[in-house]
């Protein structure tokens, strides 16, 4: 089974690098703190079910895919699981190895469920038989290289700029005499004799490792996954390169500096060569899930058909349907939104909330004012195809880019190895004035908005009017416009913390929903835009002003951007605003019950709280995805954990909003949902460690402590009250108001997302009149849902 010297022919190279591009790719992105967005930690396992991917990890990361066993045999003691639902959970399941009745997987699911275990690295074996823990020294020291070759601005000096990763890490590591003092002698010189290039570097580790290419993918995968967050990073440099249709080969490089470590190790300490060869085997066996990992699919499943039958109980038929109403808010679909749309529209029977895509359906790049540098303001997995800026005039413009160099050089200042020191002499005592306000929350915590953002180089008024109707018909709002019709945003202001941007809008590339909503609405102010819009077939009412805001997270605060003159508007205005903050109120009482230790009234002060760890729960909690109209969930209690996306099957010609809407949206909550759920269920391999040791590395990411490995992933505070999960670890439900058949006939031309479907990463029900009626299946198929016959 074993390679020897001379056996790696063409064709077996081939396989070998096949298998470390495959492995490459079942590394999830991650993407840098300035601009973070959720991601799908198991983005790389899409093409397998939860059972194989459990399998999968099992023996690449020692980690379980699904809810503790003994808390789903909790769940089920308490009826919130019923016999029902594990009974359709068994019967779902397309395999002869699960129980064979639901007796017997009552009774499996009494007994404890192992602990997965990894299959072992030559590291790990070498510290087992030396007593040096070769991994802990191989994380810092890959750490400490990685975090000045992959420094985004916030080191003064990085080593050898410009050159790929495994070039680089050859140079430096030469030099690194950490190995040898813990006893791995003559690596430097092993490093100087290793391959230039990292693909031969791959083929001679896995020579010199007789590892065979049935074995290596997994192999290589568990080598990526010993790295921690760096290969994540690396992925999403990879992810950007394609993006822009480029390549980028660091995911390799890392795994080719990994490999050289373990072939160092092997030749230093023989004595692990039989665990070593053991280990091979194992790798080179077929991935099947054990029963262990079918049953706790089963009951995965089984919790959420639980959640389901909870969600079919809620949604019993669409409410009434007002006349035109007074005011129309449209909100971002994320699921904060849903609390506060629903306490705005208990203010008054003429307000009707709406639900779409935080960046608004304006694909942009947005250069702020200050700075060239382009911001995306679109989902990770779109492209911008508009630019936009905020710079102002000349003058403007040239002061406020003096004012931010100042600011930079004051930081560098403060920051610099020497100057530091000569920071704190001379600045101390003037800077621990700053250091009480902040530290009493007295700071100013909101920022002022940008000047009024605009297109570069102007639309033409056609490229206005095809704009807008894009936007309006995906928005389902072409007809009945409220005399005001808000387009709100969402940010959050939170107070040292690093993971700002990931509290912020994902639809927006981790940047505030502000740039989107002001640009829409400047444009559907328009006059331009509003004449060229009867003839694609929308027409928008004089008296209708658009008017932009932003909603605090945080806070429940929003606020509203007075960008047109609307003296005829301004007695509504108010009136908006006046509903605007009793529906703030509301929300924060409702939403402070959990979060710990706090009261509705307390929340703008824990937004300025440095030492606050827990200013808001972000996304916890999400559960479902709901494409429907308002009316179906209008007045039902969904406790923050839904995604709302207003949708009218009978406005969609073709039903081309529809396929938008499963394509695009419903992707980006999937990742939501799976960061979440892994960040919960894998803590250690997908988390973000413990936020009260973080320490900011490059610009890119977090450590615990002073060094060590790249922690990307949710932290534990973000998942975690102290005493329990935060959030229900539940793949997403999708449900959508719209024929089956044309949601079948969308994904049938869409392989990625029905992918998601078919393998169970999402859950997808149809709606009909407001009540579930139908439940997908893999391979383009129906069901009933809870019984009711099947339409045919």
């Amino acid at each position: 089974m074993f390679l020897k010297h001379d056996q790696i022919t063409p064709s077996r190279a081939a396989q070998l690098l096949g298998a470390a591009e495959a492995a490459a790719r079942a590394i999830p992105p991650a993407f840098p703190l300035d601009a973070t967005v959720a991601v799908n930690p198991f983005l790389g396992q899409a093409g397998e079910d939860l059972a194989q991917a459990s399998a999968r990890l099992a023996r690449t990361a020692g980690i379980s895919l699904t809810q503790p066993r003994a808390e789903l045999a909790q769940k089920m003691m308490a009826g919130e699981i019923t016999d029902a639902d594990l009974s359709a959970a068994l019967a779902a399941y397309p395999t002869s190895a699960k129980p064979r009745d639901l007796a017997a997987l009552k009774a499996a699911m009494r007994e404890a469920a192992p602990a997965p275990e990894a299959l072992p690295t030559v590291a790990a074996l070498a510290a087992h038989a030396t007593g040096t823990d070769w991994p802990a020294i191989i994380a810092r020291s890959v750490g400490l290289w990685a975090a000045g070759h992959f420094d985004r601005g916030q080191a003064l000096w990085s080593p050898r700029p410009g050159h790929g990763a495994f070039a680089a890490w050859r140079e430096w590591a030469t030099h690194d005499l950490t190995p040898e003092i813990a006893g791995l002698e003559g690596f430097c010189a092993h490093v100087a004799e290793a391959p230039d290039s990292a693909d031969r570097a791959i083929l001679r580790a896995a020579e010199r490792l007789d590892l065979p290419a049935e074995a290596a993918e997994t192999a290589f995968h568990r080598l990526l996954l010993d790295l921690g967050g760096w290969p994540q990073h690396a992925r999403w440099l990879l992810w950007q390169a394609e993006l822009k249709g480029g390549t980028d080969t660091t995911l390799t490089d890392l795994l080719a500096i990994r490999l050289v470590w373990e072939e160092a190790l092997l030749a230093q300490i023989p004595a692990v060569a039989t665990d070593w060869q053991a280990t091979v085997t194992a790798h080179a066996a077929p991935l099947v899930p054990a029963p262990d990992q079918l049953l706790d699919a089963i009951l995965q499943d089984a919790a959420e058909r639980a959640h389901q039958r909870r969600l079919a109980g809620l949604l019993s038929g669409p409410t009434a349907q007002p006349g035109r109403a007074t005011l129309q808010a449209a909100f971002c679909i994320d699921v904060r939104s849903e609390i506060i749309r629903r306490a705005l529209e208990s203010q008054d029977q003429g307000i009707e909330t709406l639900g779409f895509a935080g960046f608004f359906g304006l694909p942009v790049a947005h250069r702020p004012e200050g700075t060239d540098e382009a911001q995306a303001h679109l989902p990770a997995l779109l492209n911008p195809a508009l630019t936009t800026t905020s710079h102002g005039d000349t003058q403007q413009e040239t002061a406020t880019r003096i004012a931010a160099r100042a600011r930079r050089a004051w930081g560098r200042f403060r920051q610099a190895a020497v100057s530091s020191f000569a920071f704190v002499e001379a600045a101390g005592p003037a800077y621990g004035g700053k250091l009480i306000r902040d530290a009493l929350g007295l700071g100013t915590q909101v920022p002022d908005p940008q000047r009024l953002p605009r297109f570069e180089n102007g639309l033409t008024p056609d490229q206005k009017a095809q704009t807008a109707a894009a936007v309006l018909r995906a928005m389902s709002l072409t007809e009945d416009h409220a005399r005001l019709v808000l387009l709100v945003g969402h940010g959050a202001t939170v107070t040292n913390n690093p993971h700002q941007s990931a509290y912020h809008c994902g639809a927006c590339s981790g940047q505030t929903g502000e740039v989107s909503a002001r640009l829409l609405a400047a444009l559907l102010n328009d006059p331009e835009t509003r004449t060229g819009l009867p003839a694609l077939g929308i027409t928008l009412p004089q008296d209708t002003l658009f008017v932009a805001g932003l909603h605090d997270t945080v806070t429940d605060s929003v606020t509203l951007y007075r960008d047109s003159e609307a003296p005829g508007h301004a007695d509504l205005l108010k009136q908006a605003e006046a509903w605007l903050a009793a529906a703030g109120r509301q929300a924060r009482a409702e939403r402070a019950l959990r979060l710990p230790g706090a009261v509705g009234e307390n929340l703008a002060r824990r937004a300025a709280d440095w030492a606050e760890v827990r200013p808001e729960w972000g996304l916890a909690g999400c559960g479902a995805f709901i494409a429907a109209p308002r009316t179906v969930t209008a007045g039902r209690d969904l406790e923050g954990r839904a995604f709302l996306h207003s949708y009218d099957w009978r406005q969609d010609r073709g039903f081309a909003t529809l396929e938008l809407i499963l394509t695009a949206p419903v992707v980006v909550a999937s990742w939501i949902s799976l960061q979440y759920y892994g960040s919960t269920v894998a803590l250690e391999t997908f988390g973000g460690g413990n936020k009260l040791i973080h320490n900011v590395v490059g610009g890119i990411g977090v450590v615990e402590g002073n060094g060590g490995l790249l922690r990307p992933g949710l932290p534990v505070q973000t998942v975690h009250d102290g005493e329990k999960p935060a959030h229900e670890a539940l793949r997403l439900s999708v449900l959508v108001e719209a024929p089956a058949e044309a949601i079948t006939d969308i994904l049938r031309r869409h392989d990625g997302v029905r992918q998601l479907f078919d393998n169970g990463w999402l859950h997808l029900l149809a709606l009909e009149d407001g009540r579930i009626t139908r439940r997908y299946r893999p391979g383009l198929t129906w069901e009933a849902f809870a019984g009711q016959p099947a339409r045919p």
